[in-house]
């Protein structure tokens, strides 16, 4: 299957008259995402109970998107995490899609910056512990360029949203 659209999508290439001039281009808000890149300490708070863990960002595609790793111990469990991150110019919005050891399904949200360009809030859908769909919404807080605070909320089956955890970013020096 993905020999077969790697073929596709070399096809549509070779057949289009696509130029470098048509591609995408970064712009200021796929800078403020690069913003991010580097490697971080973070300490997760789950409920009183606080583990610390460690991120790495890279910009990717161009400068057009983001993409993270994440690891640490969650009450003794391993975890790890990848996200990709961007902007997408036709909808106007954030967009992100994360996948982790801990669900099958991916998260897959989108978004937008506050007007002082700090708090970028976010909400999508993925498959809760359940089976049934669940909605999720997060905030990023830029607090200067070396630290960052990630705060995830679920809404829970009565429609109320409940805080799931925080992580606190600090940017390794």
């Amino acid at each position: 299957m993905i020999r077969s659209l790697l073929a596709l999508t070399a096809l549509l290439f070779a057949t289009s008259t696509v130029s470098a001039q048509d591609l995408p281009k970064p712009g200021p808000e796929h800078a403020r995402l690069a913003e991010m890149a580097g490697e971080w300490d973070a300490v997760m708070d789950m409920g009183g109970q606080k583990s610390k863990c460690k991120a790495t960002y890279h910009v990717a595609c161009n400068g057009i998107w983001v993409t993270s790793e994440f690891e640490g111990d969650l009450g003794g469990i391993p975890f790890k995490g990848h996200g990709i991150d961007g902007y997408d110019a036709t909808k106007k919005k954030y967009t992100a899609v994360w996948v982790d050891s801990m669900s099958t399904a991916p998260l897959i949200m989108e978004g937008t910056l506050d007007a002082a360009g700090k708090v970028l809030t976010m909400s999508g859908t993925s498959t809760g512990p359940d089976g049934q769909p669940q909605k999720f919404k997060t905030t990023t807080e830029m607090s200067g360029k070396d630290k960052m605070t990630f705060k995830m909320s679920m809404s829970q089956a009565d429609g109320k949203e409940e805080h799931a955890f925080t992580i606190e970013y600090t940017r390794k020096k």
